[in-house]
């Protein structure tokens, strides 16, 4: 009895060494030799190099001051690791800014510039807590000072041609007042008397050497990064093709200098429906227009032969990428 329990103590005990030993290998081969190259295949998130040198508007930007840089650091990471909203950015860009940009080159204003409406409203329709409207975030009395009409009808800082035509002469004012461009869109976001406020009383001109609210502080950089990214995709990891980017869709343009008594009936009359009616004239704002001063306006409508399937189709067809 005594060698048939010494035997069982015996045989469980090879056993259970035999178990420890197969998952003491097993594991030990799951770890990664330190000597070997088995980490070279992880994707670390890795820290933004700053180039060189970058400029907004021609204007150099001095990374040479350690503020600067670190500001530059801050505004370029969450932009490049803020991937999905830096996507629909320059989605939506493919769309807008060759509207934009032809504005922006008849008023004298640097190309730059566009980048403003990005950081404003994400190139949407939005209306800030305070009232601000549109691509370019236009409060009421500038708007109207700069030549836009907003009443119970029409609201035309939701027209993008219009509402950038309005913050281009904002911006020759400001830059007149400043002399600097870097200094213009710095008052875009403060306006003209609030920074014209800290420049008297802290005795300096230079945007770089200002002490302003975090939100102007920041608002040079996040343009020049958003600029830096989309001038240098491949090089933050970004890779779009053609056919990824929001088409720019060909419309036709009508002339009215008359009432309209019901949108969705005069959708209708262009077999289009009062939806499309209202994405592609976003500054009516009611579903009728009684123009008692009459008005002319310009409303537009999608060409009919435009299809969306057909051009995604077509932009298939090259696998290049969107921007380089």
């Amino acid at each position: 009895m005594q060698l048939k329990k010494g035997l069982f103590a015996f045989m469980l005990f090879i056993v259970s060494f035999a178990i420890i030993k197969v998952f003491s290998f097993s594991f030990e081969n799951r770890q990664p030799d330190s000597n070997s190259h088995a980490t070279e295949n992880v994707n670390f998130v890795k820290a933004i190099q700053l180039p060189q040198n970058m400029d907004f508007a021609g204007e150099k930007v001095p990374l040479n001051m350690y503020d600067v840089a670190e500001r530059m650091d801050r505004e370029l990471t969450v932009n490049v690791y803020w991937q999905s909203q830096t996507i629909l950015f320059i989605k939506r860009a493919n769309r807008w800014f060759p509207i934009i940009e032809p504005i922006l080159k008849k008023y004298n204003i640097p190309n730059d510039f566009k980048y403003l409406a990005i950081a404003e409203s994400g190139m949407m329709n939005a209306v800030s807590p305070a009232g601000a409207t549109g691509f370019w975030q236009l409060l009421e009395a500038p708007a109207k000072q700069y030549g836009l009409l907003i009443n119970d009808e029409v609201d035309e800082r939701y027209n993008v041609e219009k509402s950038t035509e309005a913050a281009c002469k904002y911006l020759l004012e400001a830059n007149t007042a400043f002399g600097s461009w870097t200094m213009a869109a710095a008052s875009y976001n403060m306006g003209i008397t609030g920074l014209r406020r800290q420049v008297e009383s802290q005795k300096q001109s230079n945007y770089y050497n200002l002490y302003l609210n975090e939100e102007t502080a920041r608002y040079i950089f996040r343009l020049m990064a958003l600029k830096e990214v989309f001038e240098h995709p491949a090089r933050y990891n970004f890779k779009l093709r053609k056919k990824d980017l929001y088409p720019a869709i060909p419309v036709t343009k009508m002339i009215v200098d008359s009432g309209i008594s019901n949108m969705a009936d005069f959708a209708a009359m262009y077999k289009v429906s009062y939806k499309t009616l209202k994405l592609f004239n976003p500054w009516m704002r009611q579903p009728k227009l009684i123009n008692k001063e009459r008005r002319r306006f310009t409303i537009q409508l999608p060409d009919v032969d435009f299809n969306y399937e057909r051009y995604l189709e077509r932009m298939g067809i090259e696998d290049s990428i969107a921007a380089e």
